[in-house]
């Protein structure tokens, strides 16, 4: 019955919903802009990892061959300079923060693309395409560069919704001299030592960022694809400057037939920001929090949304997944494992196949947790139970062993000294030596242990504070 349901996508080149209808149902293609290796990822790089991993899930339940594309740009001036900084070659700063961003990206869940390109493999193939453009006069050379000439395509900012003869106010354009038009953006450029390079009929020199995702997408994917992703940083210029790459090399050919954008991340209302001071690196926020925490917090919100992080959030979301996960130890305690059910509720399924809606998918999910929790039989218990498990298992949450989860990193304390304070707290309760009990609870919560009493005894899990 969910089969049947279409999935929704909001394409923003249309600004509206529409249903999802691929080129070739047996092969759905989808391209998302990677990260820029050239130090740790923020929260709001990881806000589009975990959206588009979801997306891909989605996709997966009702398409037999779903080719996902998430590359990895491994040359760009940040890398440079961050290579120049520490005097190493780019591929060693690119290796490393690549690195860092596959394991801090698993952390939180998200799995590998299906084909994962590097912008340094794709060298030759990007000179063909700059050479394309330019044989149809769509790019010329000049003073080194080769540059795409935005006024040779009628649809250049059909997107960002931006008329081209009023793109420079305001605008994140280049303005040099030996542009014929302010918008006009690079597809090379040259390189003086020790900026990396390659050889080209332009002379040595290297890619503009704009070309790398266009190259990598056909040589990957095709001429046309199913689905481009990103953040809504990128719209403009860089998803803008895709298009006309694209179409303009193939021949007019609409280069993807749907957009998908996910919105900001803030902190406390505020744009992320160096000099604010409140960048959230997630590589940092992962040595106290969970990554399965964090991939509900960039959830809870619409992926359209502004998704404003604080302390405050956090600290719900992480008693909203002690608590569910408190549910499925009960439930399995009472009434046994269960088995995971052939496919989530169709309430649930309406939500994610709504334009990936995940507050009202979320709220399900929970739903489902209650219904577990207030089972009074295995039967009733089983089919929630099942439901639960199915739904949890596409959306990426609650994957962990209950009991496990709920004794969290006891920061290598021994269990059985946390086990043997508990029953010295128990005996000092039952003398009546509520001091001594009281100082005992607080050398666990110190130690980063909560306790909770309950009517068969005292179990202990990790603090959510």
């Amino acid at each position: 019955m969910t089969q049947k349901k279409p999935l929704l996508i909001y394409n923003t080149l249309k600004h509206e919903k529409q249903v999802f209808v691929p080129q070739d149902p047996g092969r759905v293609t989808l391209y998302v802009c990677g990260p820029t290796v050239y130090s740790y990822a923020h929260i709001g790089n990881a806000r589009p990892a975990v959206i588009f991993d979801l997306l891909y899930r989605v996709l997966s339940t009702r398409y037999p061959n779903v080719i996902y594309a998430r590359n990895i740009t491994d040359v760009d001036d940040k890398i440079n300079a961050a290579a120049a900084e520490e005097n190493v070659s780019i591929n060693v700063i690119s290796k490393r923060y690549t690195e860092i961003y596959h394991k801090d990206m698993a952390a939180l869940g998200v799995g590998s693309p299906t084909i994962e390109p590097r912008a340094t493999d794709h060298i030759p193939q990007m000179i063909h395409m700059i050479q394309s453009l330019i044989d149809s006069g769509h790019a010329y050379e000049t003073e080194g560069h080769v540059l795409f000439a935005v006024e040779s395509f009628a649809d250049y900012g059909a997107l960002s919704g931006r008329d081209v003869t009023e793109m420079v106010a305001g605008a994140r354009v280049e303005v040099v001299d030996f542009k014929r038009h302010p918008g006009d953006f690079v597809l090379w450029k040259p390189s003086v030592d020790p900026q990396p390079g390659w050889d080209s009929p332009w002379g040595w020199g290297r890619p503009g960022w704009h070309l790398e995702c266009s190259v990598m997408s056909e040589h990957h994917l095709g001429e046309s694809i199913d689905i481009h992703g990103g953040g809504q940083d990128l719209v403009f210029p860089h998803h803008e400057n895709e298009i006309a790459q694209s179409v303009c090399a193939h021949d007019g050919k609409i280069f993807a037939h749907y957009w998908m954008h996910n919105g900001f991340v803030t902190v406390a209302r505020s744009k992320m920001s160096k000099s604010l001071g409140n960048t959230l690196v997630i590589h940092e926020l992962l040595e106290h929090t969970n990554g399965e925490v964090l991939r509900y917090l960039l959830l809870s919100a619409h992926y359209r949304q502004p998704l404003d992080w604080s302390d405050e959030t956090l600290a719900r979301v992480q008693r909203t997944v002690d608590r569910v996960y408190g549910v499925l130890r009960d439930a399995n305690a009472k009434f046994g494992p269960f088995q995971t059910a052939a496919e989530p509720s169709e309430k649930f399924m309406s939500a994610l196949l709504d334009d990936l809606n995940t507050p009202d998918a979320l709220a399900e999910l929970n739903n489902e947790a209650r219904r577990l929790a207030n089972a009074d039989d295995r039967k009733s218990a089983s089919v929630s139970a099942g439901m639960f498990l199915a739904a949890s298992a596409l959306i990426g949450l609650f994957q962990q062993d209950p009991v496990s989860w709920l004794a969290g990193d006891t920061k290598g304390l021994d269990d059985a000294l946390i086990d043997q304070l508990i029953e010295e707290r128990n005996s000092a309760r039952k003398q009546k030596n509520f001091a001594r009990a009281d100082e005992i609870r607080d050398q666990l919560q110190n130690m980063g242990i909560s306790l909770e009493d309950v009517a068969d005894g005292t179990r202990w899990r990790r603090s959510s504070a």
